[in-house]
């Protein structure tokens, strides 16, 4: 595999950073701050923690960037 973009699981964590946008959009100003910024946030990490544990270029170590990433998920 050339990149972490071909990993659907990555693709699937985008698309969820993507709706948690859309969703957050939406919710009061007064949660700018609080409740939209950790989702974001949380959301963000998934993908992000795939990528990054598959730039590490070893089995283990992309395990475990994902478990991280399954983390991020539960928390989103």
């Amino acid at each position: 595999m050339a990149s972490y973009r071909d990993l659907k699981v990555w693709q699937l964590g985008v698309d969820i950073a993507l709706e948690v946008y859309r969703i957050t959009g939406n919710f009061p100003k007064s949660e700018q701050y609080g409740l939209t910024s950790q989702l974001r946030r949380a959301a963000v990490s998934i993908a992000s923690n795939i990528a990054e544990g598959h730039a590490r270029k070893t089995q283990k170590e992309l395990h475990r960037f994902c478990n991280i990433a399954k983390g991020s998920l539960a928390e989103t």
